[in-house]
């Protein structure tokens, strides 16, 4: 089946297919490449873009778990650095892996965390290197090392299905203000509701990163299992993980049966649910929840029927519910999670003060989101602590110098428009360059050379050049069409949008 070689070199010789019930297949491939390569391949392409500075920060404990179903699963030790990675660098991690990982799909990023089961003795050693593996490896009992979450402490709960809650993201704890009351409101009748009375089936909420789509849906989950409902909590990685995890077990059925035996499913980031299999299962368990009057609540980037990946059938039974949008932080919002957050790290350091005046500064500058708030506190705090200076407008300027994003672009290149496109749209910079005039090519060509138009200083004869020697009018006829579909298209021009936001960071 497979063959090891140097503790975690795994070379394909046959695929593995488990079958469950006669009528459900997993197949899962190995690259006959190594997995490791491409990842040092990734590593490297990384640090030089990055610099070694931020490289060495950030990412320097990332590390891959493995390929599964073409998504590749990539995992940090920390929920904070996980976080940090999500709001800031997010395309250029999938970029990157796409470029040279066999993972068609996307990627996938998680917490590390190690099986408790002391018939799992690989898994300790595992933690502390990369893997090359493409699903988990069986340990030396014959068992599948699996990877579970930590059990109950301090800080965690812990739901019907395993999965860890955080104490800290409860109702008490989230700020409301206008852009988020509707959906707070929501949240919290979904959760007081009786088992099976609840008015709001499903619920979907939708919001970019940081601004409390998963506070609200761990509110959600706590409060329902304080008051004795089955609750299953799961982000988008661990139902994907779950599900094959018990396909190559043998135990799909019980991880079914599972499922719908409980009274509230909660799932987070559902847009990066990826594979046919996979989804058709998260499919019929959101039909029969649904049927037998359970209650679903599902969080996602954006609205349902823009999650263009997810199953037709998914999205509309998602839409067919309460959909409510978390709003954008406004400057009092903002002002007042800072204040919280600093409140709660004056109870741990007596002596840290922070005056209004640099409190509205910083509320008024990072207009991001609540995890850069989060980091610009942090930030304050090790400032004071670390200097023993008190937090000035000056100090606090520079604490927070690199959360405040009022830099010039950079300056684009031609051919970075057309590799970044054409990552995009799963194409080859030579098919953009080509003569091909398929529907899969001639837009990806179109939106760069209207990117070219928009984000260089080049001519539109020269431009025609540098897309295969095209004439101008063939350029200036793609910048038209393509602004004329943003205009009419909002999911075009957000996506547009991302397109130029990625390429001057």
């Amino acid at each position: 089946m497979f063959e090891r070689q140097n503790f975690g070199d795994i070379v394909e010789t046959t695929p593995v297919v488990v079958t469950i019930a006669a009528e459900e297949t997993a197949v899962i491939r190995v690259e006959e490449v190594s997995i490791q390569d491409a990842w040092e391949r990734v590593r490297r392409r990384l640090r030089a873009e990055l610099g070694e500075d931020v490289f060495s920060s950030w990412f320097g404990r990332l590390e891959i778990a493995g390929i599964v179903e073409g998504v590749a699963y990539l995992t940090v030790p920390t929920r904070f650095l996980k976080s940090w990675l999500e709001a800031h660098y997010t395309e250029r991690l999938r970029v990157n892996c796409m470029a040279e990982l066999p993972a068609p799909n996307g990627v996938m990023l998680s917490v590390r965390t190690v099986s408790r089961d002391p018939a799992q003795p690989q898994i300790e050693a595992l933690r502390n290197r990369p893997a090359t593996v493409a699903s988990p490896a069986p340990a030396e009992s014959g068992r599948p090392a699996t990877v579970s979450l930590p059990q109950a402490g301090e800080s965690d709960l812990v739901d019907a299905c395993g999965t860890a809650l955080d104490r800290r993201m409860n109702f008490q704890s989230f700020v409301v203000g206008k852009s988020n009351q509707l959906a707070f409101a929501a949240a919290e009748r979904i959760a007081a509701a009786p088992a099976g009375q609840s008015p709001y089936n499903p619920l979907y909420l939708h919001a970019g990163v940081g601004l409390g789509k998963t506070h609200l849906l761990q509110a959600i989950a706590q409060e329902a299992r304080r008051q004795g409902k089955r609750v299953a909590y799961f982000t988008a990685d661990r139902f994907m993980y779950g599900f094959v995890a018990a396909l190559k077990s043998q135990t799909a059925l019980a991880f079914k049966e599972k499922l719908r035996g409980i009274d509230l499913l909660v799932v987070d980031d559902v847009q990066f649910i990826q594979g046919k299999s996979i989804q058709q299962e998260f499919g019929h368990t959101i039909n029969a929840l649904l049927d037998a009057g359970k209650q679903i609540v599902v969080a996602g980037d954006r609205l349902a029927g823009e999650l263009e990946a997810l199953d037709e059938r998914i999205r509309s039974r998602l839409g067919g519910g309460l959909v409510v949008e978390v709003g954008e932080l406004d400057e009092t919002l903002r002002a007042t999670i800072l204040s919280s957050r600093l409140e709660a790290l004056q109870t741990a350091h007596p002596n840290f003060q922070v005056s209004p005046d640099v409190v509205a500064y910083v509320s008024r500058v990072v207009a991001t989101n609540g995890r850069d708030l989060d980091g610009a506190a942090n930030r304050l705090l090790a400032h004071a602590t670390l200097s023993g200076q008190l937090v000035t407008l000056e100090t606090a300027e520079a604490a927070i110098r690199d959360l405040v994003r009022t830099r010039e672009p950079r300056r684009v290149k031609i051919e970075d428009i057309q590799k970044l496109v054409a990552t995009r749209y799963n194409v080859s910079r030579a098919d953009i360059l080509s003569e091909r005039r398929t529907a899969a090519v001639v837009k990806p060509r179109q939106i760069a050379m209207y990117l070219s138009k928009a984000l260089t200083p080049r001519s539109l004869p020269e431009i025609g050049r540098r897309f295969g020697g095209r004439d101008h009018t063939t350029v200036l006829h793609a910048v038209r069409k393509i602004e004329k579909a943003i205009s009419e298209d909002r999911s075009l021009h957000d996506e547009v949008d991302l397109l130029k936001r990625m390429l001057q960071e």
